[in-house]
């Protein structure tokens, strides 16, 4: 079963306990959970993430070693699967996230929504979940933009220009596909500027 299904089915036939950031950071704090486990907190649950596989791991080291070569220093930090402050009871851990400089670092703070650029995803066994579950809660976030590098469908998909709904939920209202021969050009921060060929490899 998938984590997107899982979470669903939670969410409707199960009466849930739902955690709150500051609850799970208690537990962290305390060791009930550690710093090690690969975990998530998605609208109060806490979801286990699925093991990287090679491709995967490949993949985002490569994307972290492009960027730090192009993104100037001092204009933008490059975060790797470290956590994101979306809301007070969902803190994702995307695969790579570019974000604004701190005079801390982000000692303080984890990062929230007004402090990213860009959040890149790298997606295998994880599609379903981080396009079903975690793109529309970055939409709703108001994050700018998102890269779904799709290993699946060998492409990467572009997300910007996010809106949040009514009911709460967001969407992106522009979406671009790129396969290997075109090049990536990040409209939030103009200096990430890489060939898809050098992500996509097989």
């Amino acid at each position: 079963m998938s984590q997107t299904v899982s979470l669903d089915l939670l969410k409707k036939a199960l009466p849930l306990r739902r955690f709150t950031v500051s609850d799970y950071h208690r537990m962290i704090e305390v060791g009930i959970l550690t710093e090690d486990e690969r975990i998530e907190l998605m609208d109060g649950v806490i979801l286990k993430m699925n093991p990287k596989r090679t491709r995967h791991s490949v993949v985002t080291n490569l994307i972290t070693a492009r960027f730090y070569r192009l993104v100037p220093e001092g204009e933008a930090l490059l975060r790797g699967q470290d956590p994101i402050l979306l809301t007070d009871n969902t803190e994702p851990e995307p695969d790579v996230v570019v974000v604004k400089p701190r005079e801390d670092a982000y000692l303080s703070a984890h990062p929230s929504p007004s402090d990213v650029f860009l959040v890149i995803e790298v997606s295998d066994t994880t599609l379903e979940f981080d396009k079903g579950v975690k793109l529309p809660r970055y939409a709703a976030s108001g994050i700018p933009e998102v890269w779904i590098v799709n290993l699946v469908d060998d492409r990467i998909e572009v997300y910007r220009d996010p809106i949040k709904l009514p009911d709460g939920t967001g969407i992106y209202r522009t979406r671009a596909d790129l396969v290997k021969g075109d090049t990536l050009i990040s409209h939030a921060l103009l200096s990430l500027k890489i060939a898809v060929d050098e992500i996509l490899i097989s």
